[in-house]
């Protein structure tokens, strides 16, 4: 039996729209895939983003207490050699003290 001219167009706009289905349902499935990625990405990257700011945090605070305690020694051998001078001076300055209260 021969198809009249309406069911050959009926049967080709079937086609085209199962066509159209399959398309469709091809850009869903790489839409979701491709958020998937991105996602997948993105928490990559943050993990990385993570790890490498305590890296540098742990390096830059090892330097900074290294640079403290060099200071530390610093100002403590400067307290030193003050207090050794000040122990020189103690005698002098008692005795312009002592004049200076005795007017000699």
């Amino acid at each position: 039996m021969e198809k009249t001219l309406l069911q050959q167009i009926r049967e080709k706009e079937q086609d085209v729209a199962k066509k159209i289905e399959d398309v469709r349902a091809g850009t869903e499935a790489s839409i979701a895939a491709a958020k998937n990625e991105a996602e997948n990405l993105l928490c990559t990257a943050d993990a990385k983003g993570k790890r490498d700011a305590e890296e540098i945090y742990w390096r830059e605070k090892g330097i900074a207490g290294a640079r403290i305690e060099q200071l530390r020694q610093e100002a403590a051998r400067e307290a030193e050699a003050i207090a050794e001078r000040g122990k020189k001076n103690i005698s002098a300055a008692a005795d312009a003290i002592v004049r200076s209260v005795t007017m000699k």
